[in-house]
């Protein structure tokens, strides 16, 4: 599958080179759908990162990620530096949460690179896609209705809480760049 014209390569880190890819689906149609939050932060915040890694957005749908990244990432050893920007309907939306080693939990595009890369041992940035009550239980869509919420614009009163999350996704790449995964994980996944 080819990538998308925008990737960009940058150079080295602690000589550590941190591959980032920002899952969505290519198209006009998909701009600004809860499924393409990982593309499009990933490209909102690709000044910021500067010299820090390689930013892909595959040109490939969601469901065929894995193809794409497997020729960037040829090893498990290269996979535990991949970082992959998607969607959660497990985490509400405004929130963040960074896993390494963690199953798909059915994301398509996540098992797609599991599947591809034939290792899970690559950090996860899960940007919060669900509605939540005020008491912060989440309100998932039923699972007939999965498809069309994702693919589903996000509404003009969500979009604070949006903002709050590529916040959140800048500060994280931030600490994962300059103190690792560990110090990532911490200090993320308890906001």
């Amino acid at each position: 599958m080819p990538l998308s014209p925008l990737c960009k390569f940058f150079a080295t880190v602690h000589h550590m080179r941190w591959i980032l890819v920002g899952l969505g689906n290519p198209g006009r149609e998909y701009e600004g759908s809860r499924h393409n939050v990982g593309r499009e932060f990933l490209l909102a915040l690709e000044d910021g990162i500067g010299k820090r890694g390689k930013i892909l957005t595959p040109d490939s749908y969601m469901n065929n990620s894995g193809t794409a990244i497997h020729k960037l990432v040829p090893s498990a050893t290269a996979a535990e530096k991949l970082v992959v920007l998607h969607d959660e309907l497990d985490v509400p939306l405004g929130s963040v949460k960074i896993s390494f080693g963690s199953g798909s939990g059915g994301h398509k595009g996540v098992e797609s690179i599991i599947k591809a890369l034939k290792t899970k041992n690559f950090v996860r940035i899960r940007i919060g896609i669900s509605p939540a009550t005020p008491g912060g239980k989440l309100k998932k869509p039923t699972q007939e209705k999965i498809v069309d919420f994702v693919l589903g614009k996000f509404k003009s009163t969500e979009l604070i809480k949006l903002k709050t999350a590529k916040n959140i996704v800048a500060e994280a790449l931030e600490v994962l760049f300059s103190d690792g995964l560990a110090k990532a994980m911490t200090e993320i996944n308890k906001k």
